[in-house]
């Protein structure tokens, strides 16, 4: 058995200036896609900062990253710039992927890192680069992040079984929101997801998604088994997404009323008197299960029960809350730091507005 004085601790003070650093940053993200400088779809990672602090920091040179959709705290926390990430969602050439990836494809060859907007890629390439380090690279393993509809996915249970089959060093994160865009999980998604992945024969363990200092302890453990060749294993956690499922979640607009929010909830008025289309109590408990998805979301994101980050950061100011303030001033330099880079005069790269 292990010296409990041997079991390494996570150094709070760390984990919470990445967690904060990885919601300032995404607060400014918001900002820009909001006054239209950035293109398409942005989702964001807001809420999973637990998850991810608590896993990446613990990362060494040669262990590989495989994202999904929300790839943006995770690429923070491993180190990627900032500012070409930023220059990348707005689709700026000198962005990280020369402004082809956006938000959701991105790829940092010197992090080992890459994400995808394909429900369920992150398995396969997680795979791929545990098997590349368990030939090349002993002792360095790979993390595949992903949201529970990924579990549905059929390449995605492939690579739970080429892992084990394999015995290669890779974790899968499971990201739990009870939410497939705007279908309750539960309609879509069968059974126990820690039981299916013990019927793969993986190792199967849990996590609180809204305890940073949780996440790192137990993931601590099980780095320690990948590195010394113990197989693979499925970390199942759960967490909400704090601005929906992506920026202007329609669920969400309901928690800022507007007369245009009103005219869309009067849509869904409208469809359910029709006449035409299926009956009506079909309609009604559609439009009940709708209204109640909304109301859940709103007092969610109200309540904001599910945040990662106020526990901590109550926990630190009862420590040292002039040092918890210096920290937040320090992440709030670097932000403004990274504005003032992307803010280059039209021109200056061919013409392209800033």
């Amino acid at each position: 058995m292990n010296n409990p004085e041997t079991i390494p601790t996570p150094d709070i003070w760390r984990l919470y200036l990445q967690m904060f650093r990885c919601r300032s940053f995404e607060k400014e993200v918001l900002r820009l896609w909001q006054d239209g400088a950035i293109p398409g779809e942005m989702h964001l990672s807001m809420g999973e900062e637990a998850i991810v602090v608590g896993i990446v920091d613990q990362l060494v040179e040669g262990d590989a990253l495989a994202l999904d959709h929300r790839g943006t705290a995770p690429l923070l926390v491993r180190g990627v710039d900032p500012t070409q990430l930023l220059k990348e969602f707005m689709g700026r050439t000198d962005g990280l992927c020369r402004g082809m990836g956006g938000h959701m494809h991105l790829f940092s060859p010197q992090h080992l890192a890459a994400s995808s907007g394909i429900v369920g890629a992150s398995g396969p390439a997680a795979v791929g680069f545990a098997f590349a380090n368990q030939r090349l690279r002993p002792g360095k393993i790979s993390v595949a992040f992903f949201g529970e509809g990924a579990t549905n996915e059929g390449m995605m249970l492939e690579s739970f079984n080429l892992a084990v089959v394999w015995k290669l060093p890779v974790m899968f994160v499971c990201k739990d929101n009870d939410q497939a865009i705007m279908t309750p999980s539960s309609k879509v998604t069968s059974g126990n997801l820690m039981e299916r992945a013990r019927g793969f024969g993986l190792r199967a363990i849990e996590v609180n998604g809204s305890d940073v200092e949780n996440v790192w302890e137990l993931i601590n453990l099980e780095i320690a088994r990948l590195r010394n060749g113990e197989g693979p294993v499925f970390v199942y956690t759960r967490c909400s997404h704090l601005e929906g499922h992506f920026i202007g979640d329609p669920f969400l607009r309901f928690a800022h009323p507007s007369m245009r929010d009103a005219g869309q909830f009067m849509s869904l008025i409208k469809a359910h008197t029709q006449t035409k289309g299926a009956p009506l109590r079909e309609r009604t408990d559609s439009l009940k299960e709708v209204l109640g998805m909304v109301w859940e979301n709103v007092r969610k994101y109200r309540s904001k029960e599910d945040d990662p980050i106020p526990p901590i950061r109550n926990k630190l100011s009862g420590m040292d809350a002039e040092r918890v303030q210096e920290i937040e001033n320090q992440v709030s330099l670097e932000i403004e730091s990274i504005i003032q880079q992307i803010s280059i005069p039209v021109g200056q790269l061919g013409g392209e507005k800033p």
